[in-house]
């Protein structure tokens, strides 16, 4: 399998819901063809925010089998199965690889991520349970050193969800893995900072919503096109820290407004507060995001 198609800019997809909570297949499909026309490189799915913790098993493989049936290998697409035990991310990983997933992707156990040698067993057994490639999350204690050593050694490992806002830990990682690994950096707001230490792509939540200005600005980076992107990458951090209070609100009015795609109420325990903005205002706010993708036409 041509693990080179681990690169460049994926959307945490969102999973678009009704007002019950039950899946929206009409909206998932629009999203879906959105990102393809999009030309995004890829879709990671059951991720973005933690949403997907939060559907129940059964859920998460009807979200697996509609997507990779909307997608019909378009585009890769990379399913994160994290679960609260060890068993039910092994189903989920095994039914994802049933339906064409071409990557799985995992968190470590949450309430005992403590556990270096925990961290790595959960690993490694949802890792040995498909022939897919593997791509676990570097977050807290699930990824020291000695995890990621031992990681190392799986063949079946290769890459990295970095899940960090720290640079040093993200180069330590690249250096441990040199060109074994294809590393996605997991924080939107660094995604051309942690392009300097050896990231091949980058999978966020915002890249949903900006996903063809991401893309641009994170190529003209790596092109050289330093002062455009530290200018990009100053707006976008100021406006993901602006919103970030009242995230899913925003992203639900957001998609609205710019792609007519309703996204539906998170799950709880996530929460939907009113926003201090106007439409008109928010409106504004993606446009000045949205502004740096003209770059292309001056540079």
């Amino acid at each position: 399998m041509n693990t080179q198609q681990f690169k460049g800019v994926w959307p945490a997809l969102f999973t678009p819901v009704h007002a019950n909570g039950k899946l929206n297949l009409h909206e998932l499909e629009k999203l879906i063809e959105l990102l393809i026309s999009q030309e995004m490189d890829g879709i990671y799915i059951l991720g973005s925010t933690g949403q997907g913790f939060l559907f129940g098993e059964e859920e998460r493989k009807e979200i697996t089998a509609h997507t990779m049936q909307i997608v019909k290998e378009r585009v890769p697409v990379i399913v994160q199965v994290g679960a609260m035990n060890t068993e039910e991310s092994i189903r989920l990983a095994r039914h994802a690889a049933d339906h064409g997933a071409d990557g799985i992707s995992s968190v470590g156990p949450i309430y005992y991520g403590g556990s270096g040698e925990m961290a790595f067993t959960h690993y490694r057994r949802i890792a040995e349970a498909t022939d897919r490639p593997f791509f676990p999350y570097q977050i807290g204690g699930a990824a020291s050193h000695e995890v990621i050593r031992k990681l190392l050694d799986l063949p079946q490992v290769k890459g990295m969800k970095l899940t960090t806002g720290k640079l040093l830990e993200i180069g330590t990682i690249k250096n441990m893995a040199g060109d074994r690994w294809q590393l996605f950096s997991g924080a939107d707001e660094l995604m051309c900072q942690a392009a300097i230490t050896g990231t091949a792509g980058a999978i966020g939540t915002f890249y949903n919503m900006f996903g063809p200005t991401c893309k641009y600005v994170r190529s003209a980076f790596l092109d050289g096109k330093v002062n455009e992107a530290n200018e990009f990458m100053l707006t976008f951090q100021g406006f993901i820290e602006k919103i970030l209070p009242y995230v899913w609100t925003f992203i639900n009015k957001g998609m609205e407004l710019k792609y007519d795609i309703h996204i539906g109420p998170p799950k709880p325990p996530l929460l939907a507060p009113p926003m201090p903005w106007s439409d008109e205002e928010i409106i504004g706010m993606m446009e000045q995001v949205d502004s740096y993708g003209l770059l292309k036409e001056t540079i």
